[in-house]
């Protein structure tokens, strides 16, 4: 393994702790959350396979499909878009991503083959900004792949799409560390933390905010809800899953052996507990 790559990971990781740690000691949404809580061997283990394989993995991947799109006829396509001002190509990209981004992510809480992979990353019961790199290699492989397809059919050069990478990984960062900053009118353009962090909350994360950069697709969808006083509710998953890493890899095709001794596969059942609230509970408004 090249040791420049290990540099970048360790600089990555210093940087991120310079800039978020203060954050969450100075507006912390969990104050007595502690900086070595529970589960943060896992999410360094997560950190470093995002950094080291993730990452090349998809840049590789990217990079085929950028030349899968390059064909004659998307080329007429392309030409339109480059005699647009760049500030419209950027808005229409954000507006096709934010979309499609929705869509998938909702997707991925109904669609019982990408919940098993998208349970990982929910099955964190503690948020902050290394929570956020708990991501199963083939939730965050897909994810890459629908976040960047208009940019790629639209033509986009990969040195701009590393930007747009980096400023999307840097908020999916901010909207799960934990810290809780008014952003005023500009939660509406951009996500705000105690949205995701209500995302993330244990038997309701199928009916809210599936928004990465803005909200507005979860206003169009009917889908937003911002919680009011302090993050009191439980985060996680319902029913027990594995806590090591190695463990919660294997997890999407780990086959269960029922009472009766057939082979299933495991059905994360929280996904359908929370697609409706119990008739003791208030329903949280959209």
């Amino acid at each position: 393994m090249p040791l420049a790559a290990i540099g970048g990971m360790v600089l990555s990781f210093v940087v991120l702790a310079i800039l978020f740690w203060p954050l969450e000691r100075a507006w912390a949404a969990r104050p007595e959350q502690p900086l070595l809580r529970p589960g943060l061997r896992t999410d360094l283990a997560y950190f470093v396979a995002q950094y080291l394989v993730l990452a090349p993995l998809s840049l590789f991947v990217l990079s085929g499909v950028k030349t899968l799109c390059h064909t004659e006829a998307l080329m007429g396509f392309q030409a339109a878009v480059a005699s647009q001002p760049w500030w419209l190509q950027a808005l229409e990209a954000v507006v096709l991503c934010d979309l499609l981004v929705y869509g998938f992510h909702r997707l991925s809480h109904q669609v019982d083959f990408l919940w098993r992979f998208h349970a990982v990353h929910h099955s964190a019961e503690h948020l902050d900004w290394l929570a956020a790199h708990r991501e199963h290699p083939v939730d965050g492989l897909l994810t890459q792949m629908v976040v960047n397809l208009p940019a790629l059919m639209m033509g986009f050069p990969l040195p701009t799409l590393a930007m747009l990478i980096v400023f999307r990984g840097m908020w999916a960062i901010f909207i799960h560390a934990n810290v809780r900053l008014p952003l005023g009118p500009l939660g509406f353009l951009f996500g705000a933390p105690e949205l995701h962090h209500w995302h993330h909350a244990r038997e309701r994360h199928t009916r809210h905010n599936f928004g990465n950069l803005a909200p507005w697709t979860d206003w169009l969808f009917g889908t937003y809800h911002r919680p009011t006083g302090p993050e009191l509710y439980p985060l996680g998953l319902v029913e027990p899953f594995p806590r090591r890493f190695l463990a919660q890899l294997v997890s999407p095709v780990a086959r269960t052996t029922d009472s009766s001794g057939t082979s299933r596969w495991p059905r994360l059942r929280s996904r359908r507990r929370g697609s409706a609230p119990p008739a003791s509970s208030p329903r949280a408004t959209s």
